[in-house]
């Protein structure tokens, strides 16, 4: 028996006893996972013990084999963590590299939250952002975070909301956020063109965790007499920076770029 083979059939347990859980039963038995399964009982039993052992499944009080939670609360201990220090890590070689102010941020309901900047000196931007929320529907990181959402998901976020005018570009409504969300995934990366307040422009991307969900949002801010003509470097930095730190949290489809 391969060890590919082998871990191939021990996620395959693993993934059985969840999807009993989905089902609201407490885990299952080696019968019925190999049930489940179609496989061989003996076979079934070496893989879940073996899960059992590296602490991906537990045994419930009816001897039955149930998924460790615990497990997955960790992972994502581990991410929050990582999107801070790889989180900076990546910001200020943003930073260095485009001379502008550079961000991370996570959404808060129908709010944008900065969790991490970097701010070159030679930066126009007054004061930190750290902690402060901003409409998701014109803010810098808004279409980023939300880039894999569905639009059903996108207009409940937006249920309550009223489309208030921050700048001379802010979306007139759900609608027209869409509309530019849809151009951002064809490009790649967003833009908001003076959208959050006058003179403003921003860039931005979503970052996926190990699950490849949008996690945060790396963005690159700043004036649009500045910002504007050198887009397409930046854009190239930010992608390239993008990629880095999904790399780093796991995710599943990320690459580091050269």
């Amino acid at each position: 028996m391969s060890k590919t083979t082998s871990m191939g059939r021990g996620i395959a347990a693993v993934l059985a006893a969840g999807e009993r859980h989905t089902r609201g039963l407490p885990g299952g038995s080696v019968a019925e996972i190999a049930a489940d399964l179609g496989r061989d009982r003996s076979q079934v039993s070496r893989s879940l013990r073996t899960a059992e052992q590296e602490g991906f499944l537990r045994r419930t009080p009816q001897r039955t084999f149930a998924v460790d939670w615990s497990i997955l609360t960790d992972a994502h201990v581990l991410t929050r963590r990582r999107l801070h220090t790889d989180g900076m890590a990546a910001l200020d070689r943003l930073s260095g590299h485009t001379d502008e102010g550079c961000f991370l941020g996570v959404l808060n309901g129908e709010s944008t939250v900065t969790v991490g900047e970097s701010i070159p000196a030679s930066s126009k931007i007054v004061g930190s952002w750290l902690g402060r929320p901003y409409p998701a529907y014109c803010s810098d990181a808004g279409q980023a975070l939300l880039w894999e959402s569905s639009d059903s998901e996108i207009r409940q976020v937006f249920a309550k909301v009223d489309f208030l005018r921050h700048g001379p570009n802010t979306p007139s409504g759900v609608d027209d956020f869409l509309e530019r969300l849809e151009a951002a995934r064809g490009r790649g990366y967003s833009i908001v063109d003076e959208e959050a307040e006058p003179g403003l422009y921003s860039l931005a991307v979503p970052i996926r965790d190990f699950r490849g969900e949008v996690v945060a949002a790396l963005q690159v801010v700043g004036p649009k007499s500045r910002l504007e003509p050198r887009r397409l470097q930046h854009a190239e930095a930010l992608l390239a920076q993008g990629q880095w730190l999904e790399a780093m949290l796991g995710c599943p489809s990320a690459s580091i770029q050269p």
